[in-house]
């Protein structure tokens, strides 16, 4: 009988609070030492920025992705300090992505993070606030989502383009779980589509709620950004800080199990102006492990343990749920983990 699998995930931006990583960093040298590394990194207090925001800081593009970064290692870095924890694979939803890769040591720590706020800084600049928004769409398949998209950016070819010439797009973004899908692109097109799902009779029982951020993320508008990367990674100090790939991810461009240290930097550009490919991702995973599979979720918030449990629940799979993001979290994953090895 095969050991069980334990999953590592690392949750994306929206994770984030004030006080994220506080009670590890209270408890645990590795903690402080990653923070110290990532904040000497980009020269930002980062212990500040998680303890004490404010939320206007923390929220900001650049600010949340190298501080949950930073938050997610630190905690999988106790893990494998206190119980010795090494996962069979591992996957990240968005900027979770880097965390993985990471805190599994495919990519160095520090430049991750300083790659990290220059993305940041690149997504926000590829579209002006306001220009671009994004949407929850719930009870809906892809195939409704596909056409309510297409309805919506049609409505809109013939308005003005935004002030950065830009025109009018509406496209799926984040495939999180059945029935949980997210959509972006111009502001106006998302808030068509908004529309159409109250008042179109095909698109009765789907609901969408407009999000709070401050750029339409992973669609096609983030063209620039992806470039801003492609151009990041080609530089020789970010080639010294690719390694071999030891723990085989999950990315979120392709959803398939990757072990080429080669792939890595342009699944990692391409993933900017792309669906993130969530749900699909797990799905891989569940039929990549198909005896007992745990998932833990490392870093602030149970986001990702939620939509892992939607998404096993229609394949029938009975699946572990984990989550270390303080120490409550150490002991229910320690007693699962040492369970699991002794199997």
């Amino acid at each position: 009988m095969a050991s069980p699998a334990f999953i590592g995930v690392f949750p994306g931006q929206g994770s984030q609070h004030v006080g994220m990583a506080k009670d590890l960093f209270e408890n645990f040298k590795i903690v402080q030492e990653t923070f110290e590394e990532a904040s000497d990194a980009i020269s930002v207090r980062l212990k500040k920025l998680c303890f004490e925001g404010p939320d206007s800081e923390l929220n900001l593009t650049e600010n949340t992705q190298p501080a949950l970064l930073t938050a997610s290692v630190a905690a999988f870095r106790v893990a494998r300090r206190e119980i010795d924890f090494k996962p069979s694979a591992v996957a990240g939803h968005s900027l979770g992505e880097y965390s993985a890769l990471a805190a599994t040591g495919a990519i160095d720590f520090a430049r991750a993070v300083r790659w990290v706020r220059a993305r940041g800084q690149a997504m926000q600049q590829a579209v002006p606030v306001g220009e671009g928004s994004m949407a929850a769409i719930l009870n809906a398949d892809e195939k409704s989502i596909q056409a309510l998209c297409q309805m919506a950016t049609d409505q809109n070819l013939t308005t003005s383009e935004t002030t950065s010439g830009k025109k009018a797009v509406c496209e799926p973004v984040n495939f999180n779980s059945p029935g949980q899908i997210v959509i972006a692109g111009t502001a106006d097109a998302v808030a068509a589509a908004v529309s159409l799902v109250k008042t179109e009779p095909s698109f009765k029982g789907i609901k969408a709620i407009p999000l709070t951020v401050s750029a339409p993320f992973h669609s096609s508008l983030m063209k620039p950004a992806r470039d801003a990367m492609e151009d990041t990674f080609k530089s020789d100090d970010a080639i010294k800080g690719l390694h071999e790939i030891v723990t085989p991810y999950f990315p979120n461009r392709t959803a398939r199990l990757t072990t080429e240290k080669n792939l890595v930097f342009k699944l990692l550009s391409e993933q900017v102006d792309h669906a993130v490919l969530w749900q699909q991702s797990v799905e891989a995973i569940l039929e990549n492990f198909s005896g007992e599979v745990s998932f833990v979720e490392f870093g602030p918030g149970k986001v990702l343990q939620g939509l892992v449990k939607r998404i096993a629940q229609p394949k029938n799979r009975t699946v572990g749920i984990l989550g270390l993001s303080d120490t409550a979290g150490l002991e229910p994953l320690k007693a699962a983990f040492l369970k699991g090895k002794s199997a």
